[in-house]
């Protein structure tokens, strides 16, 4: 805004002025605002962080500790082959606008194209665009490192029981007909298909955490149960670590929902402001509830809440205000309590570490409640009017991502099955896949 204002008086002083308006014209042109761009960096190294230690961590203390080196190995094998990928095509499949136009729907509403394939024209001086000033290759990887970390949520379904290598090629398939294409319908513009139809999602709660939490639930269900489930005990072997994990998630998100206002500015800081209150209440709203229920608070208890109340806030962290986000994480904590534990035991399902429990739940629990808490009539800062026609929206939005990835998952899933399997046998199970798949312990006898 301040550009134009400048290009307009600059034309203006053109009459009388010639050498100012030259002058304007250079005002005008795009300028690297080395405060953004610090904070962007800042912002990548955070979420980068969440990753590779904090989920690494979180994960990896919730396992028996046969299976530890593992799953933090499945996370950094993942943050490996999607940095590579995300290069090659995945940026370019996910933000490549070329034939999009608003309100029309076409195949370019459901997928990018090709023509940032291998980064093509990209150059230190690259900006992002005529607004958001900093370098484009900032914003790649930004966006790269929740590429990243959306594939490796999945981990915490099928833990402890898929092979290596069908676990690197499911992700490779899953990150390419799955997360691009969900993550380009949401966030690459006008003519997104749910961009189109106004659907609110800051930080990526439906392009992350749904989208990770039913891909999980598909996953654990088409792979079956470990061995013993749930009658063979199978507590987390070091909580010490799943604590250093959630915390450090919770200090990484501050890069992940502020890092996606793509400045340094007012929304930034109240998207840090909301989701530390959010994930406050959500870690409150998970501790009372497992005392009330089972007599006794718990730091496994705790660590979850944290998480799903940083799940939650993710969709609304740039619409919502500070009494939203407290409702927000209340609900959050509370109905992910209630999934992670009635519900998973009612319904039978394996979901290893609650990656649906806590990322699908709560990510679905924050798309909703985000078109109610962003309006401005109840402390909002989003531009939303009509509260029952934003949820209807959210809805739609949360419920095609459901569909199209459960659908497509299975279908993954189904195929590599039936072509390389996908489970270790039940020695290897027995054993631990740290020794089975790694020839590696990651304790001492």
């Amino acid at each position: 805004m301040t550009l134009r204002k400048f290009a307009g008086l600059g034309a203006l002083l053109s009459v009388v002025m010639p050498g100012l308006a030259m002058a304007a014209d250079e005002v005008a042109a795009p300028v690297l605002n080395s405060g953004d761009t610090a904070w962007m960096l800042t912002a990548t190294a955070l979420v980068l962080f969440m990753t590779i230690p904090g989920l690494a961590l979180f994960y990896g203390g919730m396992v028996r500790s046969k299976n530890l080196l593992s799953v933090m190995m499945q996370c950094f094998a993942i943050t490996g082959l999607i940095s590579i990928l995300w290069v090659i095509y995945g940026y370019s499949i996910t933000f490549d606008t070329t034939g999009m136009e608003e309100g029309v729907t076409n195949f370019n509403s459901f997928i990018g194209g090709f023509g940032k394939a291998f980064l093509a024209g990209l150059t230190p001086a690259s900006l992002t665009s005529s607004t958001a000033l900093f370098p484009e290759a900032v914003f790649i990887t930004f966006q790269m490192t929740f590429a990243i970390i959306t594939p490796a949520l999945i981990v915490g379904a099928f833990a402890e029981r898929m092979k290596f290598s069908a676990m690197l090629i499911f992700m490779g398939v899953w990150f390419t007909l799955v997360y691009a294409p969900i993550a380009h319908m949401v966030w690459s513009g006008p003519g997104g298909l749910m961009w189109d139809w106004g659907v609110l999602d800051f930080a990526g709660g439906t392009v992350v955490h749904i989208n990770a939490g039913i891909a999980g639930l598909v996953a654990c269900i088409v792979l079956g149960k470990r061995k013993g489930y749930p009658t063979t005990p199978m507590a987390p072997h070091n909580l010490g670590y799943t604590l250093v994990g959630a915390a450090m998630l919770w200090i990484g998100w501050f890069g992940f929902n502020a890092g996606s206002a793509a400045a340094a500015n007012g929304t930034a800081g109240m998207a840090m402001l909301v989701t530390q209150i959010a994930t406050a209440a959500a870690a409150l709203g998970w501790m009372f509830a497992e005392w009330i229920t089972h007599g006794k608070p718990s730091a496994l208890g705790i660590a979850s809440g944290v998480v799903a109340g940083l799940v939650a806030i993710t969709p609304a962290a740039g619409t919502v205000g500070p009494m939203g986000a407290i409702v927000i994480g209340l609900s959050a904590g509370v109905i992910c309590f209630l999934c992670a534990t009635a519900l998973k035991r009612k319904l039978g399902y394996d979901d290893s570490l609650d990656a649906f429990g806590v990322h699908g739940i709560g990510g679905i629990v924050g798309a909703i409640l985000t078109g109610v808490f962003a309006a401005p009539a109840v402390g909002g800062f989003g531009a939303v009017t009509d509260i029952g026609a934003q949820v209807w929206i959210q809805f739609k939005g949360v419920a095609f991502t459901l569909v199209y990835t459960a659908v497509v998952t299975f279908i993954i899933l189904k195929v590599l099955d039936a072509v390389m399997g996908l489970r270790v046998n039940d020695e290897e199970e027995a054993v631990g896949l740290d020794l089975a798949l790694h020839n590696e312990r990651g304790y001492n006898l």
